[in-house]
């Protein structure tokens, strides 16, 4: 069930233009400068943007998976740790956090996930 760290990058990795961002604690993933995901090595987690609905939604239906990162612009970012989510849930997360922050000309090239 757990998702280890390399194949949450493997997932980033196959998204179109994903620029990498490695900082002391943490490391940013944006698309086209637009921030969509954080992944912190030390807790194991990832964090992600979504829509509001969907982040009250993971949150109320497995808290011990995902947590309430914080609200911005009318998005509201989840926390999930990797050792609770299957890899085809966090595919479809990963894949809706970078759709959300790429531009529109973009989608019209990747519309869909695999």
């Amino acid at each position: 069930m757990a998702v280890h760290d390399d194949e949450f990058f493997r997932i980033v990795d196959s998204l179109v233009d994903v620029e990498r961002a490695k900082g002391e604690k943490f490391t940013t993933f944006s698309v086209r400068g637009k921030r969509f995901g954080y992944y912190w090595p030390r807790t194991q987690t990832v964090g992600l943007k979504q829509t509001l609905s969907e982040q009250q939604a993971l949150v109320a239906e497995r808290p011990k998976v995902f947590e309430e990162q914080f609200t911005a612009g009318g998005f509201g970012w989840v926390v999930v740790y990797l050792a609770g989510v299957e890899i085809d849930e966090l595919s479809e997360l990963v894949f809706e956090a970078w759709r959300l922050s790429a531009p529109e000309q973009l989608l019209a090239e990747v519309p869909d996930w695999k």
